[in-house]
């Protein structure tokens, strides 16, 4: 049987379709195993593995019951892997679809969104009143815009401290914007179930974590109880943040491009110094 396959290796004349095909195939096991490296799923994909090449193995060595055994239940081990799978299958298909140029199908964002953003998440810190700030990137946000109050408004730091004041009815949930506008506030996000987190972390950064995990979005949340600052990118947490960190992460993350401070004028009647 091997010096069938070989044989069939020798008489085969590779064209430049059989490469393209290789590569294509060898991309989408990276991509795969890319998003399952560090979870669960890395143990249950070995023991697939080990089906397979169990299965394999028993046409090799003629193992009749054992052959029989795993063809009559391979069909439902698909169907198996598709619903331990699924989160996983989801992001694959999500990366597959974004866009390789950043900005071509997301609205615009600038320095003064994230300024904003950052002047009321430190004001509300200094209150230690909790807040969620869910930012869209590439992918989009839509199924969890509609669980809130549409508002489809400009982002501003009044807008958000006025969202998040315990006073208010759109305080409790998320805030979520696309580009330059407020989209909704009040939404609901999905918790993760990651048991590696620490106990500290309430619902507001489990939500955060969650929606990050199954999206390319990221979170800023400020915490109620402590006050402390943190930004969510990926499902991996940062804390203790101020002012001058959360801006620098964020413009390094939505890759906005920070604009030149212009230069500070001499006074009228002083001359300039000289280089």
């Amino acid at each position: 049987m091997i010096a069938r396959a070989f044989g069939w290796f020798t008489t085969v004349e590779p064209s430049w379709l059989d490469l393209v095909d290789i590569l294509i195939v060898a991309f989408l096991l990276y991509q795969l195993l890319q998003f399952i490296r560090g979870t669960h799923a890395v143990q249950m994909a070995l023991g697939a593995l080990v089906l397979v090449l169990l299965y394999w193995l028993s046409q090799l060595l003629h193992l009749e019951t054992v052959n029989w055994l795993l063809r009559t239940f391979m069909p439902y081990l698909v169907f198996g892997i598709i619903v331990v799978f699924q989160s996983e299958i989801r992001k694959v298909l999500a990366q597959l679809g974004k866009t390789p140029l950043p900005g071509v199908f997301g609205s615009p964002r600038t320095e003064e969104v994230i300024d904003e953003v950052v002047l009321a998440g430190t004001t509300l810190a200094a209150q230690r009143t909790g807040a969620i700030v869910v930012i869209e990137r590439d992918m989009g946000l839509r199924s969890y815009i509609e669980t809130g109050i549409a508002l489809d408004a400009y982002v501003t730091y009044d807008l958000l401290i006025s969202i998040f004041n315990p006073g208010t009815p759109l305080h409790d949930g998320a805030v979520i914007i696309q580009g330059n506008r407020v989209a909704a506030a009040a939404c609901f996000l999905p918790l993760t179930v990651n048991p590696q987190l620490s106990r500290e972390l309430g619902s507001r950064h489990r939500a955060a974590i969650g929606v990050t995990e199954d999206t390319d979005a990221l979170a800023v949340v400020v915490s109620e109880e402590t006050g402390v600052i943190s930004l969510v990118v990926g499902g991996r947490i940062r804390r203790e943040l101020d002012a001058a960190s959360l801006k620098s992460a964020l413009l390094d993350v939505l890759e906005v491009e920070q604009a030149p401070r212009p230069a500070a004028t001499p006074a009228a009647g002083v001359p300039a110094r000289e280089k």
